[in-house]
């Protein structure tokens, strides 16, 4: 199995003819918007997982699976039923204002599971916590609720390709349920530092790792750009990889297009 990581939570996974996307956002570096999964990756995905409704996870969700055809596992909430058609938030629309239909999407609450061909996708809960990012004289802030776009249908993954696992949190806060999920890979964010507490920061991201007893971890989401502002959720991630070992596990730390091999 090899893992591509390409900054905030977005991954490809690869087992084969496999080739998984998690959370194929938006990379909002000012005068650098772009996908965050090169194009031409686009078309040889098979399965497209989206962990919550932000431009960072959920903006190139459908132009993705325009492209490649591939099976779609997004949570309950960040899609609707109407006229018995499924219809997922708009990835480019504003608020909650527009919907739009993507072909094999399916949708998962906590506990369900799916297998699509070789992949088995099982819903793990995940919480986003509000958001505070300084815009020049103002903040954005947002909490994450009923109504509001920001997190809608948080959800982590539980991915089962063969004899691997693999756990993807997204943006969450720490969570108890996890315990004992024992995956071969744990992604998980540590950048939640200060105001922007929308995801665990560095000691709660190491409590996961306690709780979750993976064999690798690999953090994400931390150091991360908002237009002109530089390292929105910062993060120590040296610190972090020194505590992970100390508890007998491996750490790795990826940089966009790194790759490792399970």
């Amino acid at each position: 199995m090899k893992i591509r990581h390409f900054l905030y939570n977005a991954f490809l996974i690869e087992d084969g003819e496999t080739k998984i996307a998690i959370d194929p956002g938006q990379n909002l570096k000012l005068f650098e918007l772009s996908s965050l999964i090169p194009k031409s990756e686009w078309s040889s995905i098979t399965h497209i997982l989206i962990t919550h409704g932000d431009p960072d996870h959920h903006w190139q969700s459908d132009r993705v699976a325009e492209a490649s055809n591939a099976s779609v596992v997004c949570g309950k909430e960040l899609a609707k039923i109407e006229n018995g058609e499924i219809l997922v938030i708009d990835p480019r629309g504003r608020e909650l204002t527009s919907w739009i239909p993507i072909k094999n999407v399916n949708l998962l609450d906590v506990g369900e599971s799916i297998t699509l061909g070789q992949v088995n996708v099982e819903a793990v809960k995940s919480v986003h916590g509000p958001i505070e990012i300084p815009i020049l004289w103002f903040k954005i802030k947002k909490q994450p609720g009923p109504g509001e776009r920001t997190g809608l249908g948080s959800m982590g993954f539980k991915i089962t390709i063969g004899d691997k696992t693999v756990v993807n949190l997204g943006d969450s806060l720490l969570l108890k349920e996890w315990e004992g999920l024992e995956p071969d890979v744990l992604m998980l964010p540590i950048g939640g530092k200060g105001n922007n507490i929308w995801t665990m920061d560095v000691p709660d991201a190491i409590e996961a790792v306690k709780l979750i007893s993976p064999k690798i971890v690999i953090p994400c989401h931390y150091n991360i750009y908002f237009f002109w502002t530089k390292n929105i959720a910062s993060a120590d991630d040296q610190l972090f990889k020194r505590e992970v070992e100390k508890l007998g596990i491996e750490c790795k730390i990826m940089h966009y297009g790194d790759e490792i091999e399970v």
